[in-house]
């Protein structure tokens, strides 16, 4: 009996799918080997420019360092427990404790060279002993380690691979300012910095947040010029550049956390604007950020627009829930390109921090070079958005948001689902390669009352740009509906 032409299309795609996971699974691996090596390499490389540049040997979270010395002569101490691990900080100026979430994944990170150091070490030092010994002591000491270093230097620099250019040290410039709060266009040291458009005073008021490697620019450069006359008379609207993007402050003694990141937009924006309800519009990273301010402020969240949100749910009993999402986000392949960026991102710290030197450092020269090549006919406010960081508030931020987060989304959820006077709306890109259009169905899993919204043939970046006076329209029609609903 012959095959239907139907059954040899299937076998052939079939026999060519799983090539395919073959092919890209060997390809992978022997890719990360290769980076693994890298990244080592460039461990070695960068603290020998760091001591003869900054004077100091700075640790590394890929570092083992002897974990008694470290606290001993540190005020901050790693708590770990049941996957989770919180820093223990002494304030300097009193005796109060401070309890910090920060994510395993900083410091925990496995790799060919690591796993071929961990085998020698078992088998010279430990007689056989379980390895998991060693990445305990590594990463306790390690992050140890790193705390030591930022405590001892509470002041506003940066380091020599960072970029010193006046955009990016707009807020060192404003330190001596005795003012803490921001204004439409400014900055001090303890504030973001904001940029508002749209009513003096009013009722309504509108938070935008952006996403990782990202600016407020991503908001006012689409959105704010497309609002209509009446929104602009009948709200305030508030974009903000993070902790550590943008004009904003990128302390160098920051862990970047979550509870740092959400007092910085309360500190900038709530108090100083004494904003008792308002909307929040965010993308990406900065839907963890918008459920976290929705639960700590619930009475005051009047409706929450999340873009793309990054939203994996842990199966239970996963016992390290911030390693899960890792997977997740950073899987490890080369295909399809997307997940090598991310996985690099994710993964290697030293690899990162060089194309931070490389590109960030030099951003003015490739944004000279794009308005050369494109004879200016292209907006180059993404480029600002994604030069103007360090490499210690991304690397941080990424691991101590999305990836830290992962215990706690959930709940976030949760919370948001049974305040239901929060109207929440999702929208996503059906051909994003970032955040995959799941997550938003997830959520809405989580939250069945929100609407999700899937736009066809668009992307991580161009569910905004490309489309914002649409958006624009969307957005006011939800605020709309939300006074007429209250």
């Amino acid at each position: 009996m012959h095959e239907s032409p139907f059954s040899i299309m299937a076998k052939t795609r079939l026999v060519v799918t799983l090539s395919g996971r073959v092919i890209n699974g060997a390809v992978s691996f022997v890719t990360f080997s290769v980076l693994d090596l890298v990244d080592f390499i460039l461990c070695f490389i960068f603290k020998l420019v760091d001591l003869l540049i900054e004077g100091e040997w700075k640790p590394c979270y890929c570092s083992n360092y002897s974990a008694k010395e470290a606290i001993t002569s540190n005020g901050k101490i790693l708590v770990s427990e049941k996957g989770e691990s919180k820093i223990v900080s002494v304030s300097s100026s009193s005796s109060k404790l401070q309890l910090e979430d920060i994510s395993d994944t900083l410091y925990s990170r496995p790799c060919l060279v690591s796993e071929l150091n961990n085998i020698n070490s078992n088998t010279s030092g430990s007689g056989g002993s379980g390895r998991s010994t060693r990445v305990c002591s590594t990463s306790n000491s390690t992050i140890v380690e790193m705390l030591q270093g930022k405590i001892r230097r509470q002041e506003y620099s940066h380091r020599w691979s960072d970029c010193d250019c006046q955009l990016c040290t707009y807020w060192i410039s404003c330190s001596s300012s005795t003012s803490t709060t921001t204004t439409a266009e400014g900055t001090s040291s303890s504030s973001l910095f904001v940029r508002s458009q749209g009513a003096t005073f009013s009722k309504e008021n509108v938070i935008f947040i952006h996403g990782f490697i990202s600016s407020s620019l991503f908001w006012t450069e689409t959105l704010f010029p497309n609002f209509s006359r009446e929104t602009n008379c009948g709200y305030r609207l508030f974009a903000v550049d993070l902790l550590g993007f943008g004009r904003s402050p990128k302390p160098s003694e920051s862990m970047y956390t979550l509870r740092e990141h959400i007092e910085m937009i309360e500190r900038s924006v709530l108090e100083p604007h004494e904003l008792k309800s308002f909307h929040i519009v965010a993308h990406s990273l900065g839907c963890i950020l918008a459920l976290a301010l929705a639960v700590k402020h619930p009475h005051s969240v009047k409706s929450l627009t999340l873009l793309a949100p990054p939203f994996y749910p842990v199966p239970k009993g996963t016992p390290r829930p911030t390693q899960y999402v890792m997977s997740k986000v950073a899987p490890r392949r080369v295909w399809p390109p997307m997940a090598l960026g991310a996985s690099i991102a994710c993964w290697y710290e030293h690899i990162t921090r060089m194309v931070c030197l490389l590109i960030c450092k030099n951003h003015r020269l490739w944004e000279f070079l794009t308005k050369l090549l494109t004879r200016n006919r292209v907006r180059t406010f993404l480029l600002e958005g994604f030069f103007c960081h360090t490499h210690n508030a991304a690397w941080h931020t990424l691991h101590n948001i999305i990836c830290g987060t992962a215990g706690k989304m959930e709940s976030y959820l949760d919370v948001v689902r049974e305040n239901v006077k929060c109207k929440v709306t999702v929208f996503h890109g059906k051909d994003d390669e970032v955040i995959p259009v799941d997550c938003s169905y997830e959520v809405q899993k989580r939250i069945p009352r929100a609407k999700v919204r899937v736009i066809e043939k668009k992307d991580h970046i161009t569910i905004v740009v490309g489309r914002q006076k649409a958006f624009a329209r969307e957005l006011e029609q939800i605020w709309s509906n939300c006074n007429s609903n209250s």
